[in-house]
């Protein structure tokens, strides 16, 4: 090789490397071998350059302390460069450090929340302000996610709240309390701050009045002994208009305030209504195995004795009870039910049906004698030799529904989608009580997304990475017998492993040692 080919050689060398540096902005590779993709983008997300017709901008703020300290900022960091690398230009990634930037007040002004943490220095621990939210703005217009530290909804997040901006359409529910002793800020707090921090936009409807044809979806919260046909009339109509709805209704009342006394809902009409449709909500209470634990109260003598047990009206449904081929709970992260109602299904024409998740076979039920104080807990099993069985808990249906009420009129009736929830406190703060808000808020929220007919936007929010129970094996024998197998390995088959290893290095080393010698021996 002469001088001048050593050179060209240099030239064209230098050249590649620059020319990939300037396109390394817009490849992105990653490996990523959890369960749901966590950490990878789906085509939902991948594809929204489709739709947007200017650039989208994303300033992920966040403090160089909380970078320094912590992972997770390079792991957001690195999910919304992703956005842009597959936006074919359409979306711009950028990351600021609001002290640095001198953006403290006008990041706050946004609606940016500051976070506290504790952070090791030189053998102290201080405390520190930090930030790390997540501005995107199109056009004139802009979406703020106040607090962001985690991957598990970032995804769904943000390609919701890119699809909302681009579109120009806010994400909207209609809310109906029925039930006259519960109010939404209170009774369903939870659920409220994970609408509003899911980019929708609430609006709380009385009992009785006007519900638009153009509000896309609806939950009706309980109702069944206070609302009368005059307020239901306005639901049927909305239905009967391809309006979307949630209803989560006992068939069971049950006053936590007085020891836990139970009796039959007396319908007002709004049961009535859901058979018209196809659902009947029995008048029954749904008792399993797969039980939630309860801390109660009870009189000991002179002695006041707190206690912990399985109870089993409370019901802890497992990821793998629900339909894996419904777009709702294709990845069913499980919910907890409180005094939950059996459902029963009957379609009519031109209505079809889905079961969402139901009970283990080892359920029961109580029908005649609700007997639901965790004092009498030996009376729970009264009916169960006779009503053992899997229960249906949700479900769903989709189609040109009969109007229920004569005087709804011809109303031009267009096809609308129905999710039936045979209780109505998973929705509420009950929900806190073992730990279950995860999974029951994510269950609400994607039911949202899916009464307004974003099923890609459902599938985005099943894809972060879920630890899950540790009760996947509903089926009791299956259970006992993984269980015996799991006892057997580790007490018997892993010691006779180790002593069977040793046996043979044993072994081994004294035919070596045999061997050794017998090499020494003159012959």
């Amino acid at each position: 090789m002469n001088r001048n080919q050593a050179k060209v050689i240099s030239l064209l060398s230098a050249a590649v490397f620059l020319l990939a540096l300037l396109i390394s902005g817009r490849l992105f590779f990653r490996l990523d071998l959890t369960k749901n993709k966590a950490y990878t983008i789906s085509e939902v997300s991948k594809n929204l350059y489709r739709e947007i017709s200017d650039q989208v901008r994303i300033t992920y703020f966040v403090s160089e302390k909380l970078r320094q300290a912590h992972p997770m900022p390079g792991e957001i960091a690195d999910l919304l460069r992703e956005y842009a690398a597959n936006s074919r230009g359409k979306i711009r990634f950028l990351q600021k450090d609001p002290a640095k930037a001198e953006l403290l007040q006008a990041v706050e002004e946004l609606g940016i929340v500051p976070q506290q943490i504790q952070l090791a220095e030189k053998n102290e621990i201080t405390v520190a302000t930090v930030y790390t939210g997540i501005l995107i703005e199109y056009l004139d217009r802009e979406s703020v996610i106040p607090v962001v530290f985690s991957l598990d909804t970032l995804e769904y997040d943000l390609s919701s709240r890119i699809r909302s901006l681009v579109r120009n359409s806010e994400k909207e529910i209609g809310v109906i309390v029925g039930d006259s002793y519960s109010q939404w800020n209170t009774e369903y707090g939870l659920l409220n701050q994970e609408l509003i921090f899911s980019g929708f936009r609430i609006r709380l409807i009385k009992a009785g009045d006007f519900i638009p044809s153009s509000l896309p979806a609806l939950f009706v919260l309980g109702g069944v002994e206070d609302l009368d046909e005059e307020q239901l009339l306005p639901i049927d109509n909305y239905i009967s208009g391809g309006g979307n709805v949630l209803f989560a209704l006992d068939g069971v009342y049950v006053d936590t305030r007085r020891s836990f006394e139970a009796r039959s809902m007396q319908d007002k009409g709004l049961l009535a209504m859901l058979a018209n449709y196809g659902v009947v909500v029995r008048n029954a209470l749904v008792l399993d195995t797969l039980a939630l634990s309860i801390t109660f109260q009870s009189q000991n003598r002179n002695a006041t004795v707190i206690q912990t047990m399985r109870y089993p009206q409370w019901l802890g449904i497992p990821e793998q009870l629900g339909n894996p081929d419904h777009a709702l709970t294709s990845r069913f992260m499980g919910l907890d039910l409180y005094w939950a109602s059996p459902l029963e299904i009957y379609p009519p024409n031109g209505v079809s049906a889905d079961i969402l998740f139901s009970t283990s076979p080892e359920a029961w039920l109580q029908t005649r004698r609700f007997v639901t104080n965790p004092n009498y807990y030996m009376q729970f099993q009264d009916e169960a030799e006779e009503t053992r069985g899997i229960k249906i808990l949700g479900a769903s249906l989709s189609g040109i529904f009969p109007s229920a009420f004569q005087s709804a009129g011809a109303l031009l009736k267009k096809p609308s989608r129905l999710i039936v929830v045979g209780n109505s406190h998973f929705a509420g703060s009950i929900m806190q009580a073992n730990r279950g808000e995860e999974r029951n808020l994510d269950f609400l929220i994607k039911a949202a997304d899916w009464l307004s007919n974003d099923e890609d936007i459902v599938a985005i929010r099943g894809r972060q990475a879920q630890a899950g129970r540790l009760d996947r094996i509903a089926d009791r024998g299956k259970r006992d017998r993984a269980m015996a197998f799991s006892r057997s390995i580790n007490t018997i088959g892993i010691p006779l492993g180790v002593i069977f290893i040793g046996l043979f290095i044993n072994w081994k080393r004294k035919a070596k040692t045999s061997k050794d010698k017998g090499y020494g021996v003159d012959v």
